[in-house]
């Protein structure tokens, strides 16, 4: 006797694939992690076969995390059949204290900083080896650039990310100087050694803010400072202007001022001013 077809998924993939497992010991939660990062600035939109692809899972065992993630509203299937991240994870995604609980009480000092410079202001905590950008102001007309919220960035390429790695803990200082290798294309710092690292983090922490300028990344510069509460740095603010408009002691104090601000709303004036005294090099 003739077995029946097997049922064929309903997003109208071909027949999944049998007989194939899932690694072993990976949770079903991991691979579902697995699944959502597949989605990105360059990846918004996804049929099946894709994520499938990208994660190197089973077709089958993607549509079956796909299916319940959609069903928790994870995700979201278009009428065409592809795939889209979720509002349930932007829902999530708004009681993360790091990250729109931060960008609340930030936000009116943003708009300030944004009215002085009507270019660029950015807000970012570390989240790991990166910095995460939790909020961006820009103008209409500020020069392009590449940040976007929810994007991440190299904490050893951009003036927030420099602040942020300066605070962090000494062991993830000394694994990023470990394994330093100079970003070429990415953000505006350009440092071309682990020594010019540990002295730019340095200066970080003697003057309590961090400045970049140089024309050749699209003739931008940054100035940055750390954000406090009462544990110590949490974030980083930063402006981002053309080279050619940039005067480093207008820019520094605006920004210093409105990370103060910040740090007084989030009850870390005091842990802020016993972090910004100067600290030895190495």
């Amino acid at each position: 006797m003739t077995p029946p077809p097997s049922r064929a998924a309903s997003d109208g993939d071909a027949t999944p694939e049998r007989g194939r497992k899932p690694r072993a010991g990976e949770a079903v939660l991991d691979r579902a992690f697995k699944l959502l990062r597949c989605f990105d600035s360059d990846h918004r939109v996804q049929p099946l076969a894709s994520l499938a692809q990208r994660t190197g899972m089973p077709r089958s065992s993607a549509l079956r995390l796909v299916r319940q993630l959609t069903e928790a509203g994870a995700l979201e299937r278009l009428e065409d059949g592809n795939y889209v991240v979720g509002l349930r994870l932007l829902e999530l995604a708004s009681l993360a204290p790091r990250g729109h609980g931060l960008r609340s009480v930030a936000m009116p000092y943003m708009e300030d900083l944004f009215h002085v410079t009507r270019q660029h202001v950015l807000l970012a905590v570390r989240d790991g080896d990166d910095a995460l950008l939790v909020e961006r102001l820009s103008a209409h007309d500020a020069t392009e650039v590449r940040f976007r919220v929810g994007g991440r960035m190299p904490l050893t390429a951009t003036g927030v990310g420099l602040v942020l790695l300066a605070y962090a803990p000494t062991d993830v200082q000394e694994e990023l100087l470990r394994d330093f290798a100079p970003h070429e294309d990415v953000g505006l710092v350009r440092l071309r050694s682990a020594d010019e690292l540990r002295r730019a983090l340095a200066e970080v922490r003697r003057g309590g803010y961090a400045v970049a300028q140089h024309p050749g990344a699209e003739g931008l510069a940054t100035a940055a400072a750390p954000v406090h509460d009462e544990h110590g740095v949490v974030a980083a603010l930063s402006v981002v202007v053309p080279s050619n408009q940039f005067t480093p002691h207008a820019y520094v104090t605006a920004v210093r001022t409105g990370a103060r601000a910040i740090s007084r709303q989030l009850g870390g004036q005091r842990q802020g001013e016993l972090n910004q005294r100067p600290a030895p090099t190495k």
